[in-house]
């Protein structure tokens, strides 16, 4: 579904600010994979999500989404093949609008003639509210209310559900709960967890939490110098603890993980 082939970005090539960010890179993400990946600071993980995603081009490689090379494509022209929740709970919605506007935008995006004649269904009211209302946040009692009068957390839950509502080849969430509370953050992972499950979508998770890598997805990637030099997945991801990915780390990069907030949260 997703096929990353010797995929390289090099930041400032030529300059004494040259950065390597993507060396080589090689994944196969099949169909209904939920992939969490994480890597200390400078790993290359939000450049990896980006390259995917066509923020900035890639150097040399292969990018292909559902079979369909789209490394040439820029990030417009993408669109149409992901879903993507940010770091930040102010992006990905319009703050001056309704819920059940956000939620119809999301729902006709790519559909020309659905902006002609402007305004939400019944049916569609209806069924945005059964959507909401599985969040357990309380949304579907307030679907007038505006998004910028919203918590974090329930912002980026409603991002979550505007990014999957038309069934994206791939979802990519980019430390998607990391500005949130460790409560509000748990529910938003149980609501990701769920909406991944019934919509069987292939799912690309970037996290600095090592517990949250461990507990979520079928399969854990972990990047280090612009590498992937972890491959975890199955009977052996299930098995898996913090001292046992540390240990595994450190014996395939010689060094120790050098990042304190992936290990504390």
């Amino acid at each position: 579904m997703l096929e990353l082939r010797d995929v390289q970005k090099t930041f400032n090539p030529g300059t004494i600010n040259e950065k390597h960010a993507l060396n080589g890179v090689t994944i196969n993400i099949e169909d209904g994979d939920f992939v969490t990946m994480i890597g200390g600071n400078g790993a290359g993980k939000s450049t990896l999500m980006n390259a995917v995603a066509g923020v900035w081009p890639i150097d040399t490689g292969s990018i292909k989404i559902d079979g369909v090379e789209v490394s040439g494509l820029p990030e417009y022209k993408r669109a149409r093949f992901l879903g993507r929740v940010f770091q930040d709970p102010m992006t990905g919605t319009a703050a001056d609008m309704e819920i059940v506007e956000n939620l119809a935008l999301a729902k006709r995006r790519g559909s020309f003639h659905s902006f002609l004649k402007w305004g939400v269904t019944k049916k569609e009211t209806e069924e945005y509210k059964s959507l909401l209302k599985e969040l357990d946040l309380g949304l579907e009692d307030r679907m007038t209310a505006k998004v910028g009068l919203l918590s974090g957390g329930q912002r980026q839950a409603l991002t979550l559900l505007m990014a999957t509502l038309q069934k994206p080849k791939v979802l990519l969430l980019d430390e998607h709960t990391a500005a949130l509370d460790p409560k509000t953050a748990e529910k938003v992972l149980t609501a990701t967890d769920r909406v991944v499950s019934e919509n069987h979508l292939t799912t690309l998770m970037v996290t600095h939490n090592m517990r949250d890598a461990i507990a979520h997805g079928n399969r854990l990637i972990m990047m280090n110098e612009g590498r992937v030099i972890l491959d975890i997945r199955g009977e052996e991801k299930q098995k898996l603890t913090i001292e046992d990915l540390l240990h595994k780390f450190e014996e395939v990069s010689g060094q120790e993980f050098a990042s304190d907030k992936a290990i504390l949260s």
